[in-house]
């Protein structure tokens, strides 16, 4: 933390907004909590609308009043208008920073209007051409611009079919998945009118995609937040410290289970030894399979409907596997052990255990969007709970009922 600190006193004053948008939300949070008032209005006045509503979260209330009221009128609506939609809409990702043209000129006044400005705003290949009232009429690409004779008026060459256009209160999860399909590099964002308000752009859409992705992993782990890893011990047991009592629970819970089969296993120790493999094997084949429905959930390829037919097709999967790998762990048995009927155990057990991993690993985050929650929050340390629980009551229980 103090060479973080060192290296921030060293950063010039005039980037210290750009560089508390890009950095993480554990480590912006150390930075604005050693600066000045002053120096955090500073840096918020070098932000554009779009990125100030960005950070303004972060921000405390005063600083964000006073740079409110220093804006002029066009920012401060754009301001109110961003830090007005919630966060994972496109009305979060949407850039105020755009060119538009008119579509009864002609190119060689679009070119003379081009060069006025000092530099395009990032990832420009298109304008967006608009009538009178801000309606969109259609697009022109840059490569139209270049390549056609500067006499023909912007009508003649623009775009006005398939447009895609977004609303800033569609989810930011469709325009991903839209940019992804047709290889976008910006997209116009129209009002309930058809009326341009801004753009979204592959940056805004990437970061958006690294954001949720970096969630997922967090949640997968049964990580509320993003942590620093420099952090102070206390934030981080705060973080962590939950799902970790949701673990200590379950694993009670598997040792009692283990524990109502004292018995069994104090007459066949082989018991002690196996168990352990048709557990471990359970929950690395529900984790498979709740990661798989997790990110096709996450990509909109799977709805509520579907599943019944992957809960059939994860089923069948899994008593494929539990025959083929059961049965190839149940010949080692018997080799081993010198014993068939413990084989075949071994072989009924994993079978089973496989299928209650893939049970869980469909309904569990299916059901969890159903009712509204995050499918991927502790899927991992759910799927390995009930995998290790019943994978050790299904292997003692056959064995005491067929062995002992």
């Amino acid at each position: 933390l103090e060479e973080r600190l060192y290296v921030w006193d060293l950063v010039k004053a005039e980037r210290d907004g750009d560089i508390l948008l890009e950095v993480s939300d554990a480590v912006r949070e150390s930075l604005i909590e050693t600066m000045e008032p002053h120096e955090l209005k500073a840096a918020a006045e070098t932000l554009d609308a779009d990125e100030l509503a960005d950070l303004a979260h972060d921000l405390p209330p005063e600083i964000i009043q006073d740079v409110y009221q220093s804006l002029d009128t066009e920012g401060r609506e754009q301001l109110r208008a961003a830090m007005s939609y919630p966060e994972d809409s496109v009305g979060a990702l949407m850039d105020f920073d755009m060119v538009t043209v008119r579509e009864n000129v002609t190119l060689e006044v679009v070119l003379r209007y081009l060069r006025r400005f000092e530099e395009l705003p990032d990832h420009t290949d298109k304008l967006f051409v608009i009538d009178r009232d801000d309606h969109l009429m259609g697009i022109l690409s840059l490569e139209s611009l270049l390549i056609n004779d500067p006499e023909k008026e912007v009508s003649e060459v623009m775009r006005d079919e398939t447009v895609i256009s977004f609303s800033p209160d569609d989810p930011a999860d469709d325009a991903a998945q839209a940019f992804e399909r047709y290889d976008l590099v910006s997209a116009p964002v129209v009002d309930r009118h058809k009326r341009v308000i801004g753009r979204v752009t592959v940056a805004d859409v990437v970061d958006f995609i690294r954001e949720e992705s970096e969630a997922e992993i967090l949640s997968h782990a049964g990580l509320r937040e993003e942590e620093d890893i420099f952090a102070s011990v206390w934030d981080s047991v705060k973080n962590r410290w939950a799902w970790l009592a949701v673990n200590l629970v379950t694993a009670f819970i598997a040792s009692r289970v283990i524990g109502a089969f004292e018995g069994s296993i104090e007459r066949l120790v082989a018991l002690a030894a196996l168990m352990p493999i048709v557990a471990g094997i359970g929950g690395n084949s529900g984790n498979q399979t709740i990661t798989m429905i997790v990110r096709a959930i996450a990509m909109g390829q799977v709805k509520q409907s579907a599943m019944q037919r992957l809960l059939k097709k994860e089923l069948g999967v899994a008593l494929f596997n539990g025959v083929v790998w059961g049965g190839l762990l149940g010949v080692l048995t018997w080799w081993l052990y010198g014993s068939a009927s413990l084989g075949m155990v071994m072989t009924a057990a994993m079978t089973l255990n496989l299928l209650l991993a893939a049970f869980a690993g469909v309904t569990i985050p299916m059901l969890r969007q159903r009712l509204g929650g995050d499918p991927a929050i502790g899927g991992s340390v759910m799927i390995t709970a009930l995998t290790d629980s019943g994978g050790f009551f299904i292997f003692l229980g056959l064995a005491t009922l067929f062995l002992l």
